[in-house]
């Protein structure tokens, strides 16, 4: 059966006969053309279109004001050469048929084209069967349309039977089995607005026209569509039921059919029913071959319970699904970069992607509470929201506050509430609990309606207390908030209790899931319960047979603690992870030495299972994430920090997942483990110089993937612990990282008092290439505060030191002799700047130095375009390739916080040559940037240079003006740039003036003079 048609006010419409005759008029270029298609108006008579209504004998007068609908719409039909046959079963011929007199009925309905069934509180036998006659001529036929419709003016509960209630509520589940959406009404009115509604669109898309007798009926289906691509292995398995969720599944189908509509987020505490939601979903559109979509990806982030853990990743996610998507090549080291190429990759055809517990990556409740802590992911999503050929489905515990700017245009934030007291009802007496209608009220009532916790109610209540409704009462109150699946937790807490009384074995398994963040495969499960037992933990599960397991799985997973397996031979567990997560906290808390034995055994497995003993890639590494998250909650930190991160991960010095794989997210999630506290209080466990050093590599990995601010908080630590120790060599480089760092933020005295500071501590540490380096990271922040004469100063200073102790080496090179030069170019000195970097890039390139490489051409490409701008030559080739090379090396370098150098100076040249859409690409990419790590300087030059960029279009002719503003296109008039100038201006001024960053303002006075 085909799913309907979603427009708001679309009820029970079928739409994929809809579809197929839009697309055999439209694309079809052999047989079916326009020219095959007769217009009825030209036709002598008006053609009968058959429609049947179906009702029960309690809405007789709903069926007589459906005939006075009838009569007046055909007044207007009958203009365009149609006409409505009505047909009613009490209409038909009370005449002793071959079979019975229902087969009369179920014929006439076969013979018809649209079929409306009312119903309101019932759904008796002959109009179940009529309905199954409707649906299976729909099936071979693609007719009748089908529409249900059911009244729900309020009535008393009480004065109907179970059988009655019950029948209704089996009919509109089997109508969700089945893809169809029914719409509810009020008043007749309602009915007639939609009903109506629906035809005229039958109408208009020629659902009634006729096809000539020679020609192949357009019901005949084109060739068949291969089958789409699909993965869906990384979804957490659900229950099957899915009770009160129409409005939401209408809504699913509408946006997937919407073009308008790229993006879906679903937003709801955990055990709200989301994921669960998401499969069913799926199962529709699988039974139909997803509706048109090529390609079906999904990817759950897993950790979903309610707490922060602060370190999750989505390199793992990238990785997976660059290959899956057919990327070949290497993948850019850039996060923008990244997410904007899988965009791409993504939009090439039809796709439904699936992000399933989004939440693990967006910021805890706070300042930035919903913000996507990865870069790469932010800016995948936000290129799908503006350009997507499908549809982005997310799930999440939080909004994703990166997508407002796009919210209600092209993404739709829905907030998934707790279950209607009618839908939590029915949940309930799926578990056959005994009890009045009202008791089960107050229970979905006490329970919020909270689905998760309504299923374990209901599977407790009928295998502990044989069903009564009742005894929900002897249910203890844990003191844990509802967004913390409060409710769900006391009936977990009950089941506890209950397996312990009765020395269950189901009882370790469930501690057994506690150990997990993500299903737990089989060869862990087998891990845990090898010989010998843990004590307190697997005892009971030692001498269980085969058999006794298997049944120990089948009862836990038909109470809803464990999830029923995907596939039927698959071994691995899964549960809810709020059911991990509370039985997790439950073993940890009350058998703390078999929670650390547990979590041994799972680091020996994890660090063992590799064939590599140096995986190559990220998901090959995998394993040895495991491995360091169970060997710290074992508290092995020090053995899996040199173990597996130092000697397997990183490898040593050669630091392979940064430099190598680009992972920034992935070692910054596997460091993250070595904290007790995020980012300031690495693990107690750990010998000094190894808490030195992870405090060292949070620091620079938080910097590297643009979470600057978090950043400065294990730097300072780091900086305190090194001061502490006197250690100056190290203090030197902290403060002087800190006060780089201060300088993107856009607090520019920081930055200068962190400066001093580095100073200070390279001089105590008689380190010459500190004592070099930390003058020239002191100058370049006076210099940005607007001091040129004594950065100067500075700069020439620790050029001095260096040459006295590197005589070979004139010239400061590296980020110092990059810093230089720019000094050097804001005095206009071109030819000195062109001198050096060629000179310094030299010894760069013999060491491979990319970051160095790429520093020195953009400093010979500035040089160059300024020159030729001072000296109004008109050839700017040579300027534009190292400009453009300067570009890309930044990018591989990964160095993020960088990269807006590059971009503005290619947009500046760009902007020259009146290459507008590339200045404007650029500016954008670096507004991206700046914006996720709050990097007010480069925030206050992108201002600066769309200003001057704006300057040059609207010194063109013309009144119309193509702008590019978060990857959106825009046209705007010559009064609207304007505006857009002073903007910016003001916009550039202000910030100067909050960061204190002076070295722009005579550039915002040029600009606003």
């Amino acid at each position: 059966m085909a799913y309907l048609k979603k427009e708001k006010d679309l009820g029970g419409l079928i739409n994929a006969i809809v579809r197929n005759l839009r697309g055999l008029k439209e694309k079809t270029h052999s047989k079916f053309t326009h020219s095959t298609f007769k217009i009825h108006s030209t036709l002598s008579s008006p053609t009968p279109i058959r429609l049947f209504l179906a009702s029960s004998s309690e809405l007789e007068a709903d069926r007589r004001e459906f005939e006075v609908f009838v009569r007046r719409k055909n007044k207007e039909l009958v203009k365009k050469g149609l006409y409505l046959d009505l047909e009613i079963w009490e209409d038909a011929l009370d005449y002793m048929s071959q079979t019975r007199l229902q087969e009369r009925y179920n014929d006439m309905v076969r013979d018809c084209d649209v079929f409306v069934m009312l119903f309101f509180t019932k759904v008796g036998e002959f109009t179940m069967e009529e309905f199954e006659a409707a649906f299976q001529s729909f099936r071979a036929n693609q007719k009748p349309i089908i529409y249900t419709f059911f009244k729900t003016t309020p009535v008393s509960l009480e004065e109907q039977s179970f059988e009655t209630i019950k029948s209704l509520f089996d009919f509109k589940e089997k109508l969700n089995e089945l893809g169809h959406f029914y719409t509810r009404y009020d008043t007749f009115s309602d009915l007639q607005v939609h009903l109506s509604g629906q035809l005229n669109k039958l109408q208009d898309i020629g659902f009634f026209d006729e096809t000539p007798d020679d020609e192949t009926p357009p019901s005949v289906a084109p060739d068949a569509a291969p089958a789409p691509r699909v993965y869906l292995n990384r979804l957490p398995v659900t229950g099957a039921d899915v009770f009160g969720r129409e409005k939401e599944l209408q809504l699913l189908f509408h946006a997937w059919e919407n073009p308008q509509t790229n993006v879906l987020s679903f937003i709801a505490w955990g055990g709200v029913g989301k994921s669960a939601l998401v499969n069913r979903w799926l199962t529709m559109m699988a039974q139909h071959g997803y509706h048109g979509a090529r390609r079906v990806y999904a990817w759950s982030f897993y950790s979903q319970g309610t707490q922060d853990r602060g370190h999750a990743s989505a390199d793992s996610f990238f990785d997976d699904a660059f290959r899956w998507f057919g990327h070949t090549g290497d993948v850019p080291k850039s996060p923008t970069e990244k997410g904007r190429l899988l965009a791409d990759l993504i939009a090439k055809e039809k796709t439904l992607l699936i992000l399933d517990g989004l939440e693990p990556l967006q910021h805890p409740p706070g300042v930035m509470h919903g913000q996507l802590k990865d870069q790469a992911l932010m800016a995948l999503l936000k290129k799908l929201a503006r350009l997507n050929n499908g549809l982005c489905l997310i799930t999440s515990r939080a909004t994703v506050t990166d997508l407002k700017s796009t919210d209600t245009k092209t993404t739709h934030s829905h907030p998934l509430e707790n279950l209607s007291t009618e839908a939590g009802v029915m949940i309930l007496r799926n578990y056959q609990l005994k009890g009045p209608e009202s008791a089960l009220e107050a229970a979905v009532t006490e329970y919020d309606g909270h689905a998760l916790a309504l299923n374990l109610l209901g599977s407790y209540l009928q295998v502990v207390y044989q069903g009564d409704i009742h005894q929900r009462d002897r249910i203890s109150a844990l003191n844990k908030e509802q967004e913390a699946g409060g409710h769900a937790r006391n009936v977990m807490a009950s089941y506890e209790h209950w397996f312990a009384q009765h020395d269950r074995s189901e009882l370790d398994i469930l501690y057994l899931m506690g150990l997990f963040d993500r299903p737990a495969e089989q060869g862990a499960i087998d891990a845990l319960t090898a010989a010998p037992p843990i004590p307190g933990l697997t005892d009971r599960l030692e001498d269980l047979s085969f058999e006794d397991w298997q049944y120990a799985l089948h009862h836990l997973r038909e109470l809803n603690l464990l999830a029923k397996p995907e596939q039927e031979a698959s071994a691995d567990l899964d549960c809810h992870p709020l059911i991990r997560e509370h039985f997790g906290e439950m073993l940890q808390t009350h058998k703390p030495e078999a929670w650390k034995e547990a979590h041994t055994r799972l680091y020996e497995y994890y660090k063992n299972k590799p064939d590599k003993d140096l995986p190559d890639t990220i998901l090959e590494m995998e394993p040895l994430f495991a491995a360091v998250t169970h060997g710290c909650l074992a508290g092995k930190h020090q053995e899996a920090f040199v173990e597996v991160y130092w000697e397997r991960i990183r490898r040593k010095g050669e630091a392979y997942t940064v430099k190598k794989l680009g992972a920034f997210g992935a070692d910054l999630a596997c460091v993250a483990h070595f904290f007790e506290k995020l980012w300031d209080r690495p693990a107690a466990e750990l010998s000094a110089n190894f808490r030195a050093g992870a405090l060292s590599w949070a620091g620079f990995r938080l910097r590297a993937v643009g979470r600057l601010k978090e950043a400065m908080q294990p730097m300072k630590a780091g900086m305190e612990m090194y001061i502490n120790d006197e250690e100056w060599k190290f203090s030197a480089m902290t403060a002087s990282n800190l006060s780089e760092l201060s300088l993107t933020l856009g607090e520019v005295n920081a930055g200068l008092a962190y400066g001093e500071k580095a100073v200070g501590f390279a001089d105590q540490s008689e380190d010459g290439f500190h004592m070099e380096s930390k003058r020239a990271a002191y100058a370049d922040a006076l210099f940005q505060a607007g001091d040129l004469a004594k950065a100067e100063q500075l700069f020439g200073e620790a050029e001095a030191m260096q040459k006295k102790r590197q005589p070979e080496c004139p010239y400061l090179y590296g980020l110092s002799g990059f810093q230089y030069c720019e000094v050097l170019l804001d005095k206009g000195a071109y030819q000195e700047v062109l001198k050096r970097a060629k000179e310094t890039i030299q010894i760069a390139e013999r060491h491979n130095w990319l970051l160095d490489i790429a520093l020195d051409k953009l400093s010979i490409g500035k040089a160059l375009f300024l020159q030729a701008l001072n000296t109004g030559a008109d050839d700017l080739s040579a300027a534009k390739v190292y400009l453009y090379q300067a570009v890309e090396g930044l990018r591989e370098a990964g160095t993020q916080h960088r990269l807006p150098w590059g971009l503005l100076a290619r947009a500046a040249l760009s902007r020259h040559e009146h290459a507008f859409s590339q200045a404007w690409e650029d500016l954008d990419e670096v507004l991206e940037i700046a914006s996720y790590g709050g990097m007010r300087l480069h925030l206050t030059d992108y201002h600066l240079e769309v200003a001057r960029l704006v300057q040059a279009q609207l010194a063109g002719a013309g009144d119309a003006f193509e702008v590019l503003v978060e990857a959106e296109g825009k046209t705007l008039s010559r009064e609207e740039m304007e505006a857009q100038f002073w903007a910016h201006v003001a916009a550039a001024k202000a910030l100067v003036e909050e960061t204190g960053y002076f070295r722009r303002m005579e550039e915002v006075q040029s600009l606003s003079g």
